[in-house]
């Protein structure tokens, strides 16, 4: 299984205000972790946005990557169809990099619409100087059928160039990705000096579909402190005022 997120504890999801509190005493169990699933290789993957304007998929996507790519030095193409950027809004590359230290040079395309969008993703996964291409599209537009998945899915493969759909307002109709998940934001952790303060982001990642992997759901959040940077996941038997945490 290729290293990419992960993920602390084995237990049924519950949502965080399922949590049990915690302990009196203060005790933390040291969490296990395991392998968050991953594709094997370059393939195509796709994120539904739990909601059109919820960036929790995009922050998602962000720390796999910084985790995953092989080689940081090789620039991101994005792609955005225009009503994504209508709905969604437009990438701002310098509050990525604000955010994502580590991300590599982004190389941004407006598209007119999804065929345009796909269009620019195709070419672009038959450039090997790229370290991924990423996609937004809006809805289910007519031209995101099975066939035009399975184009991207097997130009990743044949020219080893990641591929990430991000799904915006879309529903999960039949497709060639390798994985899929849904994505939604989740309460924040504390803040390391403020309690008042909202911590680093987390997310509500949902596994439904995967080759060769078991569907599962999790609370994950990016952890700076990791090297390199990665992905933890909050416990579910704790709450998420826990101060212990592993790096993935």
């Amino acid at each position: 299984m290729a290293q990419g997120l992960s993920l602390v504890g084995g237990g049924p999801f519950r949502p965080p205000s399922e949590h049990a509190p915690e302990r009196e005493t203060g005790a933390a169990c040291a969490p296990s972790l395991v392998a968050l699933p991953a594709p094997s290789g370059s393939t195509l993957s796709e994120i539904f946005a739990a909601s059109p304007r919820d960036g929790g998929a995009t922050g998602f996507l962000l720390a796999h990557l910084i985790r995953a790519l092989p080689d940081r030095q090789r620039p991101l193409l994005w792609v955005q169809e225009r009503m994504a950027i209508l709905e969604g809004g437009r990438l701002y590359p310098p509050g990525l990099g604000a955010l994502f230290p580590d991300i590599p040079d982004l190389i941004h395309v407006e598209a007119r619409d999804a065929r345009a969008a796909l269009w620019a993703m195709e070419e672009g996964l038959r450039c090997a100087a790229l370290g991924a291409v990423i996609g937004e599209l809006w809805g289910d537009p007519g031209a995101l059928d099975f066939t035009a998945t399975r184009r991207l899915a097997v130009a990743a493969e044949r020219y080893g160039v990641a591929a990430f759909l991000i799904r915006l307002g879309g529903h999960a109709n039949l497709s060639g990705a390798r994985m899929r998940w849904r994505i939604g934001s989740a309460p924040s952790l504390p803040h390391e000096f403020d309690p008042r303060a909202p911590g680093e982001a987390t997310w509500d990642a949902e596994l439904f579909r995967a080759r060769g992997a078991a569907p599962g759901r999790w609370i994950a959040a990016h952890d700076r402190a990791a090297d390199p940077v990665g992905v933890v996941a909050v416990p579910a038997d704790r709450t998420l005022a826990a101060a212990e945490r592993s790096i993935a």
